[in-house]
């Protein structure tokens, strides 16, 4: 444990904070496993992997164990021990257990542009609603998922001389080197944002923010809180019919409203932050104008 300890202090800096912990994460359950029958971690036989993929198969998804999988077998690589996961036995075992379990990912449920119009009108007349409306506008426009939707700052809204706005984007899960990203935004959200800070007294700090009971802000909304809200939102408004909307549903949707406006494809992939085709197809591949009901 020592060793791979001071593998993950090795890492802070090199990778993503998000990445490490599901490093250590995935390897904590790795560990623990080898525990129970006395292996060593770092020294284990591609027989005896191939028997921890099957028991994970009993109670995990097949996603789930191809992402452990993956984890441990750069955690193998970095520590410069024998990597079980690219000996035959273990390939062909986990082809056997996505073929026997394995099932497609769950869809977000797409929030295109006539269902955010819809909870938008559902949004209430005081400072809540007009935060949520904010939070409406801005995981639509700018594509982005849940954590980095929460982490803009009023200081990242930016103006040009044509009259064009934009968000920056300090980091992003497909930016592990922080080099930024610039996201064009409408002058309606632009104007959202601004209101926004005066209704707040706020010019600086995450643009997001929860409230506390006297609906005084706090210091950010976090990712959880805003499954919660499109969840109220969509109650309110009468969509339930349509499947529960999450924080994923903006990127989806988007996606999909861009799709039907005949944009290419490299396009939106450049707009949601997607590096590859196949990334941005699993997001669109499953929804059509027969798929899901759309609402009147």
């Amino acid at each position: 444990m020592h060793r791979t300890n001071l593998l993950f202090d090795s890492l802070e800096g090199a990778y993503a904070p998000n990445t490490i912990r599901s490093y250590r994460s995935d390897y904590m359950h790795y560990s623990d496993w080898c525990q129970q029958y006395q292996y060593d971690p770092l020294d284990i036989h591609e027989d005896k992997f191939a028997d921890y993929i099957l028991e994970m198969g009993e109670s995990l998804t097949v996603a789930t164990i191809q992402r452990r999988v993956a984890s441990l077998s750069s955690i193998f690589n970095l520590t410069k021990s024998t990597n079980p996961t690219k000996e035959p036995v273990v390939i062909l075992t986990f082809k056997k257990l996505r073929r026997k379990f394995g099932k497609p990912q769950k869809q977000a449920v797409p929030l295109i542009y006539d269902i955010l119009i819809k909870l938008k009108d559902v949004c209430s007349g005081d400072i809540v609603g007009l935060r949520n409306k904010l939070l409406l506008q801005l995981g639509y426009e700018t594509m982005r998922r849940r954590s980095e939707i929460c982490k803009f700052k009023f200081e990242d809204l930016q103006h040009f001389s044509n009259h064009k706005h934009a968000l920056l984007l300090r980091h992003s899960k497909t930016d592990q080197y922080n080099e930024g990203k610039i996201i064009p935004i409408s002058s309606e959200l632009s104007e959202m944002i601004s209101k926004w800070s005066l209704a707040i007294d706020q010019e600086s700090g995450c643009i997001l923010r929860s409230f506390k009971r006297n609906l005084f802000t706090k210091s950010s909304l976090t990712p959880a809180s805003i499954n919660h809200i499109l969840k109220s939102l969509q109650k309110q408004a009468g969509l339930n019919q349509i499947g529960e909307l999450s924080g994923h549903s903006f990127r989806v949707g988007a996606a999909i409203d861009l799709l039907n406006k005949n944009i290419p494809l490299e396009k939106i992939m450049l707009r949601g932050g997607w590096k590859s085709e196949a990334s941005a197809m699993r997001y669109l591949q499953n929804w059509n104008d027969s798929n899901w009901l759309i609402i009147n």
